[in-house]
């Protein structure tokens, strides 16, 4: 069966379709790997930004063994949850543990600030924090949830609209809705948009119905991965195996 009919085709992704799991993990991290090679070579330094759940453990785990100077790559989050950093949920702790290993343990990772304030405080001092390393982003990998958030661009989030702003001013927002658990903290729109390489990284059958819902709505805040596919100035590139 082609890959093009159970996954989605639309002209604002660039499909790569793998047979299993692990080759799109290798495949995924040899990709990565080169941009960021190619970001140091060019300014010294590079800029890596990535997505927390169970998805990427398999792609971390093979991007931490490749042969980089990780020792001058920032890795950042592209959301976490306001929780302290050491708690079960937290994506930096996740990162720590999948990531932050092997070859990749060199590498300078630059977490939100999610302990001792409240929501807003949280992001005010996180964006402070994070904003010198966003001015060059050299990749973002996204995931995607069945309910079509993605980063912390939940439907129904209190900020929403204003993290979806190719406009805004905000680098770092915090975001509260339904089916977001914890309150979270997210980059916006903008900042996503800036990476010199975008993707998507999504695995299963589900995931590519959930795609292909999204990209079918007139309405893509109903399922923002939506508004940021359609707003990428090039298309973006869906990592995908069944």
């Amino acid at each position: 069966m082609k890959a093009d009919s159970i996954v989605p085709t639309d002209p604002d992704i660039d499909l790569q379709s793998y047979a299993t799991r692990d080759a799109l993990a290798e495949a995924l991290a040899l990709s990565v790997a080169g941009i960021l090679a190619g970001g140091i070579a060019e300014r010294g330094t590079a800029t890596l930004v990535v997505s927390g759940g169970s998805t990427p453990k398999l792609f971390f785990k093979k991007l931490s063994q490749c042969d980089i100077d990780w020792k001058n790559v920032t890795v950042m989050l592209v959301d976490e949850r306001i929780v302290p950093p050491d708690n079960d949920r937290a994506n930096a702790k996740l990162i720590a543990e999948f990531l932050l290993q092997d070859n990749a343990a060199a590498a300078h990772f630059l977490p939100y600030v999610t302990d001792g304030c409240d929501a807003a405080e949280c992001a005010e001092k996180s964006e402070q924090q994070l904003a010198p390393s966003l001015e060059h982003i050299d990749v973002t990998i996204l995931g995607m949830g069945t309910d079509g958030h993605t980063a912390s661009f939940f439907p129904g989030g209190n900020h929403l609209e204003e993290a979806l702003d190719m406009q805004g001013s905000r680098q770092v927002l915090s975001m509260l809705a339904e089916g977001a658990g914890e309150p979270r903290l997210t980059l916006t729109m903008p900042v996503v948009q800036s990476s010199r390489f975008l993707a998507l990284h999504i695995e299963g059958q589900e995931k590519a119905d959930v795609l292909k819902r999204a990209l079918g709505l007139k309405d893509p805040l109903q399922m923002p991965i939506a508004c940021v596919v359609k707003k990428a100035p090039e298309p973006v590139k869906v990592f995908w195996a069944p």
